[in-house]
């Protein structure tokens, strides 16, 4: 007897997703809440996994299918049982027998075999055993970092040792020659497709326009190099700008409410909480997972959360919940070597604050010439909301907070 695999429910306003990948072909062993496809919705990707234990039946969708809420995917064949610790994966029927164990984290090699779905992803993908992988992340786990690192190198090695298997070779990509011109066409993921259509939406319903300032960052700079050591020391994370920029957020938007506020239809809708949407690099684009009641949350638990999001946003693990709602967004092209940009909003927020580089500017200060390490600020923010006095303000108040950080301190 067949046992359907069903699309779970996936969020709150999510009715449909893309099928990503299969994690698992037909015959395959398969345990029960094992992952055996990766799903793409408008923000994450998440796994999906086997209702009960058995073999892989029929695959009812391809890969970058839109496959709704609730709908029938695949099947699992009775008669089957959980992945036995020897049974090898064989990933799309080619390339050397894998084995990938669920194992607890304490056996003496346990730990970074329990794999992430990116990480689990990136290992099927690339035909590569796990087991001889070195872990570099928490517990010594795989990092899809450290698995990207491992098939480079054996793409590096391959040419010098002999086949280990009777695929057959995969066919090299050949130079074009002199004067041919080629063209690769890639489906948008799903999260490309919502980036894009969110980002046109906004441009097309808010009046968006935008302010700049620069700050002369010595002052925070200078608080980092003396409190570092201390800092990371008591509470396990390092001391680093976000910190800094978000306290400093919070504080001008509790002086220009309109900043932290949203507009739906004919109604201004005020929060009396910060909830700060930090944007983060995720292996399938921008991600912007959001710092809840950011105004009374310390610097430690402040960068501690950023870091969490970070990391996990590599690893493919947040969720959907942790990026839901937000009332402001920050952005830091700075860690790229962005000198200045025009955010766009992210829609139902009225602002979006653009970091950048710091770099060393001459500045003139009580008549002198000086060089300071400076650093541009941009506020796009919608003109239906927000009026231009309301925008320069609030840049005003992040330059005077990050300029005399002991401003952060006592509120000023």
């Amino acid at each position: 007897m067949a046992t359907e695999v069903k699309v779970p429910t996936l969020g709150e306003s999510i009715t449909e997703a893309t099928l990503g990948a299969w994690l698992k072909q037909p015959g395959d062993a398969v345990a029960q809440d094992e992952p055996i496809a990766s799903l793409e919705t408008d923000k994450v990707a998440v796994d999906l996994p086997a209702p009960v234990a058995g073999t892989m039946g029929e695959q009812r969708v391809k890969v970058g299918d839109n496959v709704a809420v609730g709908a029938v995917v695949a099947t699992i064949e009775a008669g089957g049982a959980a992945l036995p610790d020897s049974a090898p994966v064989n990933p799309k029927g080619a390339g050397e027998n894998i084995e990938i164990k669920e194992e607890p984290a304490g056996d003496e090699d346990g730990p970074h075999l329990t794999l992430s779905p990116a990480v689990r992803r990136t290992v099927l993908e690339h035909h590569l055993d796990p087991s001889k992988i070195k872990g570099t992340g928490k517990d010594g786990r795989l990092t899809k970092d450290d698995v990207l690192a491992a098939a480079a190198e054996a793409e590096k090695a391959a040419p010098a040792q002999a086949p280990q298997n009777t695929a057959p070779p995969i066919k090299a990509r050949t130079p074009a020659s002199a004067g041919e011109r080629k063209e690769e066409r890639v489906r948008m993921t799903r999260l490309r497709q919502t980036v894009a259509r969110r980002l046109k939406e906004a441009q097309e319903t808010a009046a968006i326009l935008t302010t700049f300032n620069d700050v002369d960052m010595s002052a925070v700079m200078a608080a980092r190099a003396k409190y570092k050591d201390l800092f990371e020391k008591k509470h396990g994370i390092r001391l680093g700008f976000m910190g800094f920029f978000v306290k400093a957020a919070a504080l001008a938007a509790h002086d220009v409410p309109a900043v932290n506020a949203s507009l739906e239809g004919e109604e201004i809708v005020y929060h009396d909480y910060f909830d700060v949407s930090v944007a983060v690099s995720a292996p399938q684009g921008l991600v912007v997972p959001v710092v809840r009641d950011a105004q009374a949350m310390s610097f430690a638990d402040i960068e501690k959360t950023i870091a969490d999001f970070g990391k996990r946003a590599k690893e493919g693990t947040l969720t959907l919940e942790e990026m839901e709602g937000g009332t402001f967004t920050i952005s830091n092209g700075g860690v790229f070597g962005s000198l200045l940009s025009t955010p766009i909003i992210n829609p139902p927020q009225s602002a979006v604050l653009g970091m950048h580089r710091i770099e060393e500017r001459p500045v003139v200060l009580e008549g002198q010439i000086v060089a300071r390490p400076m650093m541009y600020l941009a506020l796009s923010y919608d003109h239906r909301l927000i009026d231009g006095r309301e925008a320069v303000t609030f840049l005003v108040r992040m330059k005077e907070a990050l300029e005399d950080p002991t401003r952060l301190l006592i509120d000023l």
